[in-house]
């Protein structure tokens, strides 16, 4: 598979000959994205550059963008967005090299910060504790699966700064110098493009643009840094192993961070094959969550994905160790206390609302218990 490195600081043009066999930039025309994604073979996940949506000086001009990544949701559930100058490139850069320092810690400092609330949502998770799931799934089976495969991954999760009840948990400065205020920084720019992204959405569902302002404002959202240990096959090799097993995620949307290492699959909503979301320098991996499915009335999809181990370097003659990766997931979601009920232009007399309401924390609290031993 083609290898890409991750975004540098210098600008990245993309070509349609350099990208996966799964992208297409926004300029092809020769079939629809309806008509390619009910085939594996077509299946393609829409490269977005939003610098036109944020240098229009209308709101047809907007339109168009929104239209485009509106569709992408519809169609697929994924798009990779470009031009999105609001997080630099060195930012980013920061923050994997930071996340990477923060993991190389002993496992007694981590284990200090350890997670323990799914209120609160935040603090260290060791290598085993996760089984990320389908929303269908119950409780019992989450914790099934947990025994019997869990995710082969550590993370640090991180939420607003400022909240009146729950405190984010870090490390010493001298245990990790500048981790806090790198990890802040990110925090606040990540939700400012989540802002532009759903005012587009806004737009794209014949909403006012601002229609979400109010209701995405407090930022409570989750940051979470994600590491991947080198591993041995023969540990992947059980029914169900996963780096990251196939799950939705829960809020409004996710900005995902991708190394070179790669690894995410996305199930293609028609065939329900995996195909691979490979990393594209300058882009960033955006999903529609739970929470925005359920506010469209399904109209845009929440779909499933899943991290899989890279081809492995071959230590014995049976045996191999695949490669650590790391990435980075800034889960948006609605204000805890937002009320999430069908969007009236996602419903008719014809299609009625699917679901009842429910407040953005009745429904991530829910999923967090399930999720965590």
């Amino acid at each position: 598979m083609l290898q890409i490195l991750r975004p540098r600081a210098s600008p990245v043009v993309l070509h349609a000959a350099r990208l996966p066999f799964n992208v297409a930039p926004r300029y092809r025309s020769a079939s629809t994205l309806a008509e390619d994604v009910r085939s594996d073979s077509t299946f393609r996940i829409p490269l977005i550059d939003f610098t036109a949506y944020k240098q229009a000086t209308s709101l047809s001009e907007k339109r168009r963008i929104a239209d485009d990544i509106v569709n992408g949701f519809k169609e697929v559930g994924f798009v990779y967005l470009t031009g999105h100058d609001i997080i630099a490139s060195e930012t980013i850069d920061r923050v994997f090299k930071k996340s990477a320092e923060f993991f190389r810690l002993p496992d007694e400092t981590k284990g200090k910060l350890a997670w323990d609330d799914p209120r609160a949502n935040r603090g260290y998770v060791k290598v085993g504790r996760e089984r990320v799931s389908e929303s269908s799934m119950s409780p019992a089976e989450i914790a099934a699966l947990r025994t019997k495969a869990p995710d082969t991954k550590e993370s640090m999760e991180i939420g607003r700064e400022d909240h009146p009840m729950f405190r984010n948990k870090w490390p010493q400065e001298n245990e990790a110098p500048e981790f806090r205020q790198t990890m802040l920084h990110f925090f606040q720019t990540c939700h400012d493009l989540h802002t532009m992204v759903m005012r587009s959405i806004a737009l794209g569902l014949d909403l006012p643009e601002q229609f979400f302002d109010k209701k995405i404002d407090r930022q409570d959202h989750n940051l979470r840094l994600l590491s991947y240990p080198p591993i041995r096959t023969s540990l992947l090799a059980g029914d169900g192993q996963a780096r990251a097993g196939a799950h939705s995620d829960y809020g409004t949307l996710t900005l995902l961070f991708q190394d070179s290492v790669g690894g995410l699959e996305v199930q293609n909503p028609h065939t329900k094959h995996y195909q691979p979301a490979s990393p594209i320098p300058g882009t960033i991996v955006i999903n529609a969550g739970d929470l925005l499915a359920r506010w469209s009335n399904d109209v845009l999809r929440s779909t499933l994905h899943r991290v899989v181990a890279p081809p492995a370097q071959k230590i014995s003659a049976t045996e191999g160790m695949t490669p650590a990766r790391q990435s980075i997931a800034f889960f948006c979601n609605p204000n805890f206390d937002a009320a999430i009920e069908s969007l009236p232009t996602c419903t008719s007399a014809s299609n009625p609302s699917k679901y009842p309401t429910v407040t953005t924390e009745q429904y991530i609290v829910g999923r967090l218990a399930a999720t965590y031993s």
